[in-house]
Parts: C-alpha cells; structure tokens; sequence
C-alpha cells in the first residue's frame, strides 16, 4: 500500500495509544469514560485523539458500555403526513441540533396513530434503543403513552398521564395560545368566529379547541362554529366547506394549524370572500406553510425548532442519569401577517 493511500486510513487506538505513551487499554477506559485514570494520563489521551483526529468505534464503545447509543423519534402519523407537514420538519431539525454534540444516532419509526406495529414495539424494547422521543402523541395509544415505564422518554407536547407514572414533555400552553389567536379576532371587532379544530384524538386538537371556546364564552360569542381537522390542508378545506354551508354569514376563523388554515383559505377564495374584508383567518404554528400560501397567514408562533432541542437536551439528561424538570412549556406569540 502506498503512503498516500495508508495516510487515508483512520487512526487506531493502537496508534492513539503510542502517540499518548500509555497502554491500548488504558486509550479504551479513556474513551469509554472511566474515571480509574489520572488526569495527566487523560491530558495526554485527549491530546492524542484531538491530534490524530481519532474517532471510537461506535460498536465497540455500545459493546463496553452496554448501551445502543441510540435514540428512537417515533412519529404515530402516516408516511404522507409526516414529510408532509412543515411542523414536523422543524420539531425534527431542533432534535437534531439537540443530539449533534453527543455520541447519539437518531433513528426514525413511523408509526400507525392507533399505535405501532409488533415489528416496532419489538425494536423499541428490544434493546436497540437507550431512550425515545415521542412527538405527535394520540390520546388512544398507550403503548406510547406507558413506554416511559421502560425506556426514558420525552414527549413533544402533552401526552396522556398514566397515574403513577411521570411524563417528561415539551409545549407550549395550547390553550392560552388558542384564547390569545382567537381573542385578536375578537377585538378586531368579529361577531361570528368559526374555528376549525385539530384531531379530536390528540391534546393539541383539544386543548386548542378549548381555548378558542374560552375566548368566545368571556366576550359572549356562540361556540357553535367548531369543526374537527386532523392538522392535513385536505381536512381544512374539508371543515371551511362544512362551517360555510352551516353560517355563510361567519366573518373569522381561528384555525388549529398553518396548513388547515391555508386549505381553508382555498376554499374562501372558492367561494368568493374576500380575505381579511370578508373573512379574517388565523392559524397556529407560524410554519413555513404561513408564507408558503395564497395569503401570508396571521398567525400564533410557536418555536419549534427550539421545541425539539429541547426534547433532545431533556432526553440526553435523563440518559445520563440527571433529573431535569419534567415539564418545559415554551412561549408563544402573535404574528400579524395579511390574513387577518
């Protein structure tokens, strides 16, 4: 093998062991974490590796530790929707930047919303795992909803609380953020406010649901227009056509995600009103599909991005045996765009 060729190969810890002066095993305890080392020895290690750029081998280190050095992000949603949805695009970029300082992988399991297949349930208790981040929970899964029992897990927004059982989650205050979007209607002046609900199934859907009924009940506004999404574009259309047939004479609609919010504009525009003249709109998320639309949607923001990395950042805290607070709810905002 020429020199050119042996200079691509990685070091070994054989290599890294000669550069520090000390033994192959003592290189392993260094990398595997052990304290049964000196400090001069680790400073010498460490400078070994950061010169040679030594990278463990993965396997090796999962082997000794016995841990997968493994994160599940299970996703109870359909293929469609999951790359469908700007949402999850940003929950699952703030993951990522969460997870990028550590030694973690990140694997991916859609799942069924009524809950995963055997195949899964197998993999994610099967040891192939060290911990799982859950986002897009349905009320019906308890699988989901009890794994924490086995593995450590975090939440992106509120699951079911099993009694006994502690569940770590990241959120935002749906309903106050709800009451918030659907009180800057109000005080617009509106007198016939819709809303366009998500999954009944999730506790976004509801939370969001009730939040908008508050609003209406405190300003004395009727809690009649209220129609269930399932958070797609089509489902919004679907529940504007239904609110319209059921009050052509509504003049807003406080809506629970972007892309419900932009399929109802299509239908609006459909059907002839103007928007904001005729029907103002609010959606929820502040999403790329708030810009990305017929009209740049008011909106409620959330941060997602920072959502997910925090997920990650409460996860690998409790992977390493820390007891972060088991509940972080993040702030929302209005943002005013051309919809309302």
């Amino acid at each position: 093998m020429s020199t050119d060729q042996s200079r691509r190969l990685p070091p070994t810890l054989e290599e890294v062991a000669a550069a520090a002066g000390v033994s192959r095993s003592t290189v392993s305890r260094v990398v595997n974490g052990s304290t049964r080392v000196s400090p001069e020895v680790l400073t010498a290690v460490t400078a070994a590796i950061d010169e040679l750029k030594y990278i463990p081998n993965r396997a090796a280190r999962s082997l000794a530790n016995r841990q997968s050095m493994a994160i599940a992000l299970v996703v109870p949603e359909e293929t469609m929707r999951f790359f469908g949805d700007p949402y999850f695009a940003s929950i699952v970029h703030g993951i990522t930047k969460g997870i990028e300082p550590s030694d973690y992988v990140l694997t991916l399991q859609l799942a069924s919303p009524a809950g995963p297949s055997e195949k899964t349930v197998r993999y994610l208790l099967g040891s192939n795992v060290d911990g799982a981040l859950v986002v897009s929970h349905h009320s019906g899964d308890r699988f989901l909803a009890s794994l924490g029992q086995t593995l450590p897990v975090v939440f992106g927004g509120r699951p079911l609380r099993l009694d006994g059982q502690t569940s770590y989650f990241v959120d935002v205050d749906n309903a106050a953020a709800a009451e918030m979007g659907t009180q800057y209607l109000i005080d617009q002046g509106r007198q016939r406010i819709a809303s366009i609900a998500g999954a009944a199934d999730m506790p976004a859907g509801i939370d969001r649901a009730d939040g908008w009924k508050r609003a209406m009940l405190a300003a004395g506004q009727r809690t009649d227009l209220l129609a269930h999404g399932d958070f797609s574009m089509a489902s919004g259309a679907r529940c504007m056509r239904e609110l319209l047939d059921r009050a052509p004479d509504l003049d807003a609609v406080f809506v629970a995600s972007d892309l419900m919010a932009n399929g109802a504009v299509a239908v609006l525009r459909e059907r002839g009103r103007t928007i904001p003249g005729d029907v103002a709109v609010v959606g929820f998320d502040d999403s790329s599909a708030a810009t990305g639309g017929e009209v740049e949607l008011t909106t409620v923001s959330q941060p997602s991005v920072e959502m997910g990395e925090a997920m990650a950042v409460m996860l690998l805290a409790l992977l390493r045996g820390e007891d972060p607070e088991p509940v972080n709810i993040m702030p929302t905002r209005m943002v005013v765009r051309d919809s309302a």
